[in-house]
């Protein structure tokens, strides 16, 4: 491939993005695809340094905007030092969570301001659009029941996760506006149902996708 892709993953807490992407990673490098998985917040030393820091809730004191502008941070050295370095030489790279949850988490339930949030999103992510979003669609009750089971003893909620079940409902139909206003980028996944199903539908999507798409998006840092 001339070109990589960039994919990304997307939607409420326990939609089971994180084990689709090690199964659609897996299938993928059978087919001698070069894939490389990442997450966000973190993905890169300087990133995975702020993500402690916000999912520790130690940010969360100072308002959604300073959590907002960590995620921008820890966002714009993810993609300089790791996303695009891997698109340019030919990779496809998974990513757990990118732009559309600060989008939904600091924008929609943190309540800021939609030009701050565009702005600070041009600089966070500089071109790097995802070709293709997957957004995992699930009841929030039954995503923080997963989620809760997933945790080990003694775990307790991470920072998003401990939040009331109103905002959560109000991130899911977030995360479907932002589907429906972008139907080329986005795919709706009905996380709700078994992995197995799930993974053929991820499965089908990304590879329909790779076989019709060429890669367009601007690849290049902006000018300084």
């Amino acid at each position: 491939m001339a070109s990589g892709f960039f994919i990304t993953f997307e939607g409420g807490e326990g939609a089971g993005k994180s084990t689709q992407i090690e199964r659609l990673a897996r299938k993928m490098r059978a087919k001698k695809y070069d894939v490389l998985v990442t997450r966000e917040p973190g993905g890169s030393p300087g990133a995975e340094a702020v993500r402690h820091v916000l999912l520790s809730g130690a940010a969360e004191p100072f308002g959604p905007k300073m959590e907002a502008l960590l995620f921008a941070a820890a966002r714009s050295d993810h993609v300089e030092q790791v996303i695009r370095p891997a698109v340019e030489r030919g990779t496809i790279v998974l990513c757990d969570r990118f732009m559309d949850s600060s989008r939904v988490y600091q924008g929609v339930t943190g309540g800021l301001d939609p030009a701050f949030m565009e702005a600070l999103e041009e600089v966070a992510i500089n071109g790097m659009v995802p070709d293709i979003t997957l957004i995992f669609d699930i009841d929030p009750a039954e995503g923080l029941r997963r989620a809760t089971a997933r945790r080990g003893a003694g775990d307790g909620p991470d920072r998003f996760e401990k939040e009331t079940l109103d905002i959560h409902q109000r991130r899911r139909e977030a995360f479907l506006a932002i589907a429906a206003a972008e139907p080329q980028r986005c795919i709706v996944v009905d996380a709700s149902a078994d992995p197995d199903t799930v993974d053929h539908v991820v499965t089908a999507a990304v590879f329909a996708a790779l076989e019709t798409m060429t890669p367009a998006h601007k690849r290049q840092a902006a000018p300084a």
